[in-house]
């Protein structure tokens, strides 16, 4: 298990937002062990300052639904929307043994259910899952087609009485331009709901930010490429963009 790092959370129940990208090397597809130990180092760290973790994951490295479905009348739309979703759970299971090789604790919970594999998600379970300090990685979206996993873990951010949402990316954060094209682009602080609406800002999809917005749930997106950003921003230190009414908080 990994040593408990120093320094007070900002933060007492938090919900991560991994995308499918993110169990891969870039440009790449598939699962890579590096990428999987890598995060789930980190989320040990964080969990090692007390701090309750639930993570939501997405499927794109290995298969997305809506681009499998698109231009083509063999597989159905939804169809594939729900082998999108089983994707999800490769990469949970893939996170839940990296994370339990350094004695964390996990629980791997989905919307489908998958009882030989995984528990059925159950918001009761979910919170005492937490309570006890189990990590809990959350697959398969919603369970249903035409949603994506940006807007289940604004959906489960809600249910599971999350303080913040942490959207990992590989950049810094929010940009006026994406910064892998200008050089010149620039990264918000801070940013309010209305804004990233109103100029349709591709930071989750607007189903997400809408029902984020609508529950006064904030946003952190940050770059969590960099070794310690999750730490650092559980921390309250400024890292990346915070999205949502107000100030971050700071540690007590």
């Amino acid at each position: 298990m990994e040593p408990a790092p120093t320094g007070s959370p900002a933060f007492r129940r938090i919900l991560l937002k991994l995308s499918g990208e993110s169990f891969c090397r870039p440009g790449e597809g598939g699962i890579s062990v590096e990428e999987v130990s890598r995060i789930a180092r980190q989320v040990s760290r964080v969990a090692s300052l007390g701090v309750e973790v639930a993570i939501v994951v997405g499927g794109g490295n290995i298969l997305r639904g809506a681009q499998l479905s698109r231009g083509s009348d063999v597989i159905k739309e939804a169809t594939a929307h729900y082998m999108g979703m089983t994707a999800t759970v490769i990469n949970g299971l893939a996170l839940q043994d990296a994370l339990e090789s350094m004695g964390r604790p996990t629980r791997l919970m989905t919307s489908i259910r998958m009882a030989e594999v995984a528990e059925p998600f159950i918001r009761r379970r979910a919170l005492s899952h937490l309570e006890k300090g189990r990590i809990i990685i959350l697959a398969t979206g919603t369970g249903s087609p035409f949603v994506t996993t940006d807007t289940a873990a604004a959906l489960r951010g809600k249910e599971l009485g999350v303080d913040v949402i942490m959207k990992a990316t590989r950049v810094d954060g929010v940009y006026s331009a994406d910064p892998e094209k200008n050089p010149h682009a620039v990264l918000f602080e801070a940013l309010d709901f209305d804004k990233v609406l109103r100029d349709e800002l591709k930071i989750m999809d607007m189903a997400a930010i809408g029902l984020c917005k609508e529950n006064v749930l904030p946003i952190l997106v940050f770059n969590f490429k960099k070794e310690g950003n999750i730490e650092r921003a559980v921390r309250g230190d400024v890292v990346g963009t915070w999205i949502g009414s107000g100030t971050r908080p700071r540690p007590s």
